[in-house]
């Protein structure tokens, strides 16, 4: 896998009431994916990126969602990919020292 490919991985960190709560019990992290990346590339790119070791690795794809516009019209959210992502004991991700 080429450096570009990696960088191309990992979206965003994905912040919700769940990903939060995950985040402060279980040193586990969300994201968001791209909708091709497999596990070992998720690792890989979470490993290269961050400078953590990875413990656990789920994906899941979220199914977008059928939504009316302010016309009436049915428009559908597009489907995309989430990655929970679980860290070795003593590593943690701080996204304000990132960049």
């Amino acid at each position: 896998m080429n450096e570009e490919r990696i960088y191309t991985i990992i979206l965003a960190p994905h912040v919700s009431e769940k990903s939060t709560l995950a985040g402060e019990l279980s040193n586990q992290y969300t994201f968001k994916v791209a909708n091709d990346a497999t596990k070992p590339e998720i690792k890989k790119a979470v490993e290269i990126i961050f400078n953590v070791v990875v413990a656990d690795l789920q994906v899941l794809n979220v199914k977008g969602k059928t939504k009316r516009n302010n016309r009436g019209k049915i428009r559908r959210r597009p489907s995309w990919k989430k990655a929970y992502v679980r860290l070795e004991e003593g590593h943690e991700i701080d996204f304000a020292d990132i960049g």
